[in-house]
């Protein structure tokens, strides 16, 4: 099977690369690099260097590929502060994306979508039936993404499934950058010896999930034996800690309070969606995994 992987030289993009070779699919990788690694590439995959937002796909993909779209512009507080740029990725990219891939008649398409359209929820855990509610322009983004992928199988009858993830950590997060997540940030103070970061009053919650299981969850959904029209699954862990208890599984005493910002006070995943279609099962375990975690950074 030919598999096109946009956005496969990132965090999430490269471990399902890995692993779709290991299942003997033949890859290529779309990627322009702007947060992304070209070590993260392995050398028996084709790469293209292109921009999603500017540049056309329709040579590379073909009739009966899987494309998983893992290209955004990610982190609620970056959208924030420059929506337009991230609308042109997030948006204006995937629309571009999804009428290659209606010309070209692919076979199905995953699209990687966040918890983060959800906004300020209210109620736990949260299942895909549950009020959107976006409070950021990166999340409304991933909202409207998840609509055009609706709009175009109703219109174009593209297979499609969208995957909410919720808050994914896991080996070669990025340590530095605008992109980082919570856990990297923690991650790189920590090698650093620096005050562990904290906003608002740390009791916010959030549901994280072991990249290995999003992988499982796109891979399950793109080798689905049958019909999708289209699907939308949560992909979480179905536990949730606050960003203190977080700290204190890196064992540190040393933190700083620097300010409030917009978020969610809670994310908590209804998974039993997934389960029950997919037979999907997380696997990971936050506070074990950071243990081993602080270890690789005291090498």
């Amino acid at each position: 099977m030919k598999t096109i992987v946009i956005g496969g030289a990132g965090f999430i993009g490269h471990h399902l690369v890995k692993e779709l070779l290991k299942l003997n699919n033949k890859v290529v990788v779309i990627d322009n690099l702007s947060t992304g690694v070209i070590s993260n590439i392995p050398e028996n995959v084709l790469f293209y260097n292109k921009d999603i937002s500017i540049d056309s796909i329709d040579d590379i993909i073909d009739e009966g590929d899987i494309v998983f779209h893992l290209a955004a512009k990610a982190r609620v507080q970056p959208s924030i502060e420059n929506p337009v740029d991230f609308d042109l990725v997030n948006v204006h990219g995937l629309v571009k994306v999804l009428t290659s891939c209606k010309n070209k008649k692919i076979k199905r398409f995953i699209f990687s979508s966040s918890s983060s359209v959800y906004g300020d929820c209210t109620e736990f855990p949260t299942k895909e039936t549950n009020i959107t509610n976006p409070i950021s322009p990166y999340a409304l983004q991933k909202l409207i993404g998840e609509q055009y992928c609706e709009l175009f199988n109703k219109l174009y009858n593209l297979d499609i499934v969208s995957l909410r993830y919720f808050n994914v950590y896991g080996e070669n997060m990025p340590l530095e950058g605008a992109y980082r997540t919570l856990i990297s940030i923690f991650g790189d103070q920590y090698r650093k010896n620096e005050p562990f970061t904290i906003t608002n009053d740390g009791e916010q919650k959030r549901d994280f999930t072991y990249v290995n299981d999003v992988v499982n969850a796109n891979i399950l959904s793109a080798f689905y034996d049958g019909q999708w029209g289209y699907e939308v699954f949560n992909v979480g862990n179905g536990l949730c800690y606050s960003v203190n208890e977080i700290v204190s599984f890196f064992g540190v005493n040393n933190t700083k309070f620097i300010g409030e910002k917009i978020e969610p006070k809670i994310t908590l995943c209804d998974n039993k969606k997934i389960k029950e279609k997919l037979n999907w099962v997380p696997i990971g375990d936050i506070k074990s995994w950071i243990i081993k975690y602080k270890e690789s950074l005291n090498l």
